[in-house]
């Protein structure tokens, strides 16, 4: 079955309640956990608490003289598992949010208001309690302060889905709906898909063929959910999986799971064009470029070549229906930009967060 029509079937699943749809057959349970529990001794994880990145980056935009007096800071919501709050890292500034919310100052010229949900460990059922958090906030606010609504929101989830066996229909269904609160709060919303878990180094054959065709029927099935709800997709697993297979010292941190610096950094040069366009800042147009293979698609079919081919965007087609009930989806291969000294662009305008 392609990847296009079971990404269809769990995303139809999700739409209508659906508890979930089996991907591996029964026959390959026994000899997956053996692999699993293989793996696991091999990898490890980390209990280690993320770097706190919360805070103002790029306030030195806020001094130009052609920026109006007083105006607020844009606010980038971050919400997801230890990816998304940067676990495997030991600096705020390496975090993915850090880098973001940086590139989106340097870009926009104008300081960057990072508030970071993330939950490490967390499946997409936590989605909920995670917009709540960022919507009506923690507390940390004086009395009867505001609490301002994100101008845009970034996700990165999926990969405790797979290896907890959260059933795909399930996973979709707890992400549109966290997706659909934040677009009607008011938030644009951008999903890091579920990210290519058959990269991770200690996972062998045949676990590896496995996670790695889980994972990417995941995020094609994520993807059709968003689209539909009014969100952004960036893919990152063929993106990273290439880079991470072949230089796991460089892009995985100590505990071999987790991106490292770098690998954290090659994400987010992913992700920021698509950050910056549905804010209405990247200097193209959404108009696909056919000799970049882009253009309106059959949303189903608009998520699986995402999920294939790392760093593609998928969108709502404007003008035209799309998601699990709709059928036009926009694919977008925007180009990332670096600075003279290969960084993403922004990292070296971060300013430290100020708590």
């Amino acid at each position: 079955m392609s990847r296009a029509r079971v990404a269809r079937r769990i995303a139809r699943a999700a739409a209508y309640g659906g508890g979930g749809i089996g991907l591996v057959g029964g026959a390959a349970v026994g000899l997956l956990l053996t692999e699993v529990a293989l793996a696991r001794r091999t990898v490890g994880g980390s209990d280690a608490v993320p770097p706190r990145a919360d805070g103002r980056y790029g306030s030195v935009f806020a001094q130009l003289p052609y920026q109006p007096p007083g105006e607020p800071p844009l606010v980038l919501g971050f919400l997801g598992d230890s990816t998304a709050a940067g676990q495997g890292v030991h600096r705020a500034r390496e975090t993915p949010g850090a880098l973001l919310a940086s590139g989106l100052a340097a870009v926009a010229e104008r300081p960057v208001k990072l508030i970071n949900v993330a939950n490490p460990g967390a499946m997409s059922d936590d989605l909920a309690r995670q917009v709540t958090q960022l919507l009506d906030g923690d507390g940390d606010g004086a009395p009867g302060e505001e609490v301002p609504v994100p101008d845009v929101c970034v996700i990165m989830i999926g990969a405790n889905d797979v290896t907890r066996r959260m059933p795909p229909a399930k996973s979709v269904r707890f992400l549109s709906d966290a997706v659909r609160r934040l677009r009607e709060a008011g938030s644009e919303v951008i999903v890091g898909t579920c990210p290519d878990l058959g990269s991770v180094e200690p996972v062998y054959q045949p676990l590896r063929w496995v996670a790695r065709r889980l994972s990417r029927q995941l995020a094609a099935a994520q993807t059709i959910g968003v689209v539909g709800v009014g969100g952004r997709t960036v893919s990152l697993g063929d993106l990273l999986g290439p880079e991470f297979e072949s230089r796991p010292r460089e892009m995985f941190g100590p505990d071999n799971y987790h991106p490292s610096a770098e690998g954290y950094a090659t994400a987010a040069m992913a992700m920021l064009p698509t950050l910056c366009a549905a804010l209405g800042l990247w200097p193209e147009e959404d108009r696909p470029d056919a000799r970049r293979g882009e253009g309106v698609l059959p949303v189903a079919q608009a998520a699986a070549e995402a999920a294939g081919e790392g760093g593609t965007e998928v969108a709502a087609a404007a003008g035209t229906l799309s998601g699990p009930r709709g059928r036009w989806a926009l694919l977008m291969r925007r180009r990332r930009r670096r600075l003279p000294g290969g960084e993403p662009v922004g990292v070296e305008t971060a300013a430290p967060a100020e708590p």
